[in-house]
């Protein structure tokens, strides 16, 4: 039964008493058992107690378990590394200090990490390993700062019910990106779950960019019809939605940093648009090839995070930050805008023009000028 016991401990305190409100969580989260599981407790007490016994010192093991001494790996203008457990990390930053977390744990999918990082816990273990370095994340957050949690849905799902207790939900985000291979019996898993949270009742930063209108590769056609409020839509695009299908998996040998999976510029660029602003303090628990603190850097933001693992990569990646940028910068050309210019360059060759949609003359003219057929009209 003890697997299925949420949380009785405030897991980011450092002297371990418990305040009212820790001795009051065990029956709001035995409230999630079933009448079944909750009627066999009541039948055998010593088992409730020992279940409970189980679940403190689970946690504490974690919270004490530490592969490597925590030490900072190398400093950047707006930044620090450090080598070591998240644990040992979180417990050096002040309380209510962070902006924005963005975490990307390991998926326990039984991947060789090659840092002494256990990917082959049983489910319940997982669970309250997790638990655990969420806990103490929240501590360190801002009120109004957001929570960024990037996992499979397999483990989101019960992490969103955790999370429902102490922050506040504002999406859960599909990232469309089909994996590498299908799973027998299963359909084609082809989506990863971004769960977006804010300590309190709203953020201090929201500034979602807008995105372009979808159109055909070929003709430049829209591919959703906008009927007869074209001529009414924002000049900047469209309001992102919360299914996004044009993050890239980063698969190409050439922006690899490391043979484990990477996460796309693309994906930390929007997480840091929307929930922060320059000079705000980004945090990354799980650093891997280091494309938060990448970004963050980009992007005038502080950032602090610990890896495990062969830190090497993420400073090898800074030495070339100048290429990065310039991937940024590219990827950023199709934001804030209602057509990209390529998009609009394939409807003048295909004769749809500019008609009826508030494109900025500045646009046109430089679509104008890169386009083979100059001498078409604007107005077209």
């Amino acid at each position: 039964m003890s697997k299925k016991i949420g949380k009785v401990k405030d897991w980011g305190s450092r002297t371990g008493r418990k305040s009212k409100s820790e001795t009051k969580t065990p029956s709001m989260e035995l409230s999630n058992l079933t009448t079944e599981a909750l009627e066999d407790l009541l039948q055998d007490p010593v088992q409730l107690l020992s279940s409970l016994q189980v679940i403190l010192e689970k946690r504490n093991s974690f919270k004490e378990e530490s592969p490597v001494p925590l030490k900072k790996y190398f400093q950047t203008k707006h930044g620090k590394l450090f080598h070591g457990s998240c644990f040992e990390l979180l417990n050096t930053i002040e309380d209510n200090s962070i902006d924005c977390i963005f975490a990307d744990p390991p998926f326990n999918l039984a991947k060789d990490y090659d840092n002494g990082t256990d990917d082959k816990m049983n489910e319940a273990d997982y669970l309250e390993w997790s638990r655990a370095w969420i806990d103490l994340c929240i501590k360190k957050l801002k009120h109004g700062g957001s929570f960024f949690l990037y996992n499979i849905p397999k483990w989101n799902i019960p992490l969103a019910d955790y999370m429902n207790k102490k922050l506040n939900f504002r999406h859960w985000i599909t990232v469309d990106m089909t994996f590498s291979m299908p799973i027998p019996n299963k359909l084609y898993p082809s989506h990863y779950a971004l769960l977006y949270y804010v300590k309190g009742e709203k953020p201090n930063t929201f500034t979602p960019p807008r995105t372009p209108i979808k159109t055909c590769n070929r003709c430049g056609q829209e591919q959703n019809d906008y009927g007869g409020y074209k001529n009414k839509m924002n000049p900047l695009g469209i309001n992102i939605r919360d299914v996004w299908s044009d993050i890239p998996p980063v698969r190409h040998a050439k922006f690899k940093n490391r043979d484990a999976n990477e996460l796309s510029i693309k994906l930390l660029d929007r997480v840091l648009d929307i929930a922060t602003r320059e000079g705000d303090l980004v945090f990354d628990p799980f650093g891997g090839s280091g494309t938060t603190y990448i970004v963050a850097e980009l992007k005038n933001r502080r950032w602090i995070g610990s890896e495990l693992g062969d830190c090497s990569v993420i400073k090898e990646r800074f030495l070339r930050i100048k290429e990065e940028g310039d991937r940024l910068a590219e990827s950023r050309e199709a934001l804030n805008t209602l057509f990209t210019d390529k998009a609009l360059q394939i409807r003048l060759k295909s004769g749809l023009g500019f008609k009826n949609y508030n494109i900025s003359n500045e646009q046109i003219e430089r679509v104008l000028a890169k386009s083979k057929n100059k001498q078409m009209s604007i107005t077209q």
